[in-house]
């Protein structure tokens, strides 16, 4: 299982593998057609909502992550696939943010281990 994270800012790389972006918003400053990508996955995004409620605070992480989470559990068939990719090929998830730490991407790493984990490549 081989499941990545960078800022869609930083050049890609050969091991990057399925490259998707997963940021609602086109990221600032980039042309789309410079930007190496498989998928544009903006239905994994954290809905409008819940990501102005977080505004990238970091006392509001486990809060953030619990309700993302919360929200991927109603958008498996966006998420599934990318998860059997990840059980068998490299998958980098991209996202725009300056905090690395504290992003969407890191919380759905989070999320899709955490299910291959229990439920195994299908």
């Amino acid at each position: 299982m081989s499941i990545a994270i960078k800022r869609v800012y930083e050049p890609a790389a050969p091991a990057d593998g399925y490259r998707v972006l997963i940021d609602r918003l086109w990221p600032r400053g980039l042309k789309k057609e410079a930007v190496p990508l498989d998928l544009w996955a903006k239905e994994l995004a954290p809905s409008t909502a819940l990501r102005q409620w977080f505004g990238h605070d970091p006392a509001l992480w486990d809060g953030f992550r619990h309700r993302y989470a919360s929200e991927l559990d109603q958008l498996a068939e966006y998420w599934q696939p990318l998860a059997q990719r990840a059980a068998r090929h490299p998958l980098t998830l991209l996202y725009g943010a300056r905090d690395e730490e504290h992003n969407n991407a890191v919380a759905m790493k989070a999320y899709l281990e955490n299910w291959l984990h229990s439920h195994g490549p299908r």
